[in-house]
């Protein structure tokens, strides 16, 4: 068997065992810094409080139906799939010249932020630009824009305008993704070169001319989204950490291919944003430092309890864009995730990928309505939680109130199997004499402390497809 099919297999493993047991992309950070400014700090505080967020990829490869951006790029991997038909210059000018048919003539982000708030979710990050240089927004340095293509007449074509005021008017906090790195753009990808890997391809000190007009490039197209046009920004989330100053032993590792660091001034432009925006939320992502306002692992979730803000950002299929043939997660996967990831103090920032004519794909609809099903129950246990020092016993999670006064027990149950009779915990046990109360109903169960931990009697009568029972008492 050759290595993609063995793949392949795996990710079919994966997919269809609906767990989220997938290999980090990303691990967090070796270090957090917390931040300064009371603005800053008070925006991270509220955006703790939302727990469930979704992550919208979006762009020409929602209408190839293929991996996003990375086909254009020369490394080789399995998960990069290419045309090996043609020459890799051809496939990427056929790549380029997508904006000639990207027109989502059904565009409607009002309805994505609706099924989003009935999933449960309260931010939303939306990619105004990926690596591939393709503009979600109307920007005044590049003509690689939605607004200078196919789409470019319709009153909607400034797509990340729409999404924005979109969620805003569902009151979602708003997240802007950012690509610091810009395959499209003659500063970071000079066609003088080949373009052999995702950096850019040519030495920056021999060069510094083309890196500052790529700094100031980047530096203008972030103003242009942090300027009020697009209203309040709460978040800025900056993608590509590969993008970022030098770092010892950079240039070792690198060897004959190190093209010098590839240093963008973040402090100049995380200083700009929040004079637009005060107290927005920069997430320079695996950046350690100053710019780096919450962690964000990738694909996975931490093995412990972390003390600091995160967030896991995972795809609801297998693809962060729209492909034909994803297959997604289960409803209860996703929540017994969330679950895990809010009791070890994170958020769950759950990718999204609309259809290329600008529609949900049913089985995401689907999805987010039944994810909503248990969160408009239970949510409670999840949003404007903190964490408790005793946070997991097996497959039961606990949380705490803000004020630490209530601890919330949830449990989370195998798909498939009849509903317990009872369930029993060790750990975060309530105050003798105490009443415990059943979320899902708001009646108080009845409970029992035994030799093997708390003993909780389930009512009868439930539906049999529960993905997790969540319960209240004081401690």
């Amino acid at each position: 068997m050759n290595r993609k099919i063995i793949t392949l297999l795996l990710l079919s493993i994966l997919i269809t065992s609906n767990t989220f047991a997938q290999t980090f992309a990303h691990g967090r950070s070796e270090s957090y810094t917390w931040p300064k400014d009371e603005k800053v700090l008070d925006k991270l505080d509220k955006w703790q409080d939302q727990k469930f967020g979704m992550l919208i990829h979006y762009g020409l490869y929602s209408q190839l139906g293929i991996v996003e951006s990375w086909s254009i790029c020369g490394e080789e991997e399995d998960w990069i799939p290419r045309d090996s038909t043609i020459t890799y210059d051809a496939y990427k000018r056929n790549y380029w010249n997508t904006i000639n048919s990207f027109k989502p003539e059904k565009l409607d982000p009002a309805f994505w932020a609706k099924y989003g708030k009935k999933a449960g979710m309260n931010y939303v990050v939306f990619t105004t630009k990926h690596h591939d240089g393709f503009n979600l927004f109307d920007t005044k340095q590049s003509d690689f824009s939605v607004t200078k293509g196919a789409f470019k007449n319709d009153p909607r074509s400034n797509i990340a305008k729409e999404v924005f005021n979109a969620f805003r008017s569902e009151g979602y906090m708003i997240g802007a993704y950012y690509s610091k790195p810009d395959w499209h753009s003659q500063y970071y990808w000079w066609d003088r070169y080949p373009t052999p890997n995702r950096n850019n391809n040519y030495n920056i000190e021999e060069n510094k001319w083309r890196w500052n007009k790529f700094k100031e490039f980047t530096y203008n197209q972030i103003e242009e989204l942090m300027n009020g046009d697009y209203g309040n920004i709460d978040i800025l989330w900056l993608d590509g950490g590969w993008v970022r100053p030098a770092r010892s032993g950079d240039a070792e590792r690198a060897g004959k291919n190190y093209r010098g660091a590839q240093d963008i001034d973040m402090p100049k432009i995380a200083a700009m944003a929040r004079r637009y925006q005060p107290g927005i939320l920069v997430v320079d992502r695996t950046v350690p430092g100053e710019n780096e306002n919450y962690q964000t692992p990738e694909r996975g979730i931490p093995e412990t309890q972390l003390d600091h803000p995160w967030e896991s950002c995972i795809t609801l299929g297998w693809d962060w864009g729209y492909v034909p043939t994803d297959q997604y997660k289960s409803p209860a996967a996703v929540i017994h995730t969330l679950v895990e990831i809010v009791a070890k103090g994170g958020n769950l920032l759950l990718g999204i990928g609309p259809k290329p004519d600008g529609t949900l794909p049913d089985q995401v609809i689907e999805r987010l309505e039944k994810i909503g099903d248990w969160t408009i129950k239970n949510g409670e246990a999840i949003y404007n939680t903190r964490t408790t020092p005793v946070y997991n016993d097996g497959k039961t999670w606990f949380t705490q109130s803000k004020d630490g006064k209530t601890i919330y027990a949830i449990v989370c149950l195998e798909e498939g199997k009849p509903l317990p009779t009872t369930v029993v915990w060790k750990g975060n046990e309530p105050a003798k004499g105490s009443k415990m109360k059943f979320l899902q109903t708001g009646k108080t169960v009845k409970w029992k402390k035994t030799a093997q931990g708390i003993e909780v009697s389930i009512p009868t009568g439930l539906p049999k497809d529960q993905a997790a029972l969540a319960f209240s008492f004081v401690k």
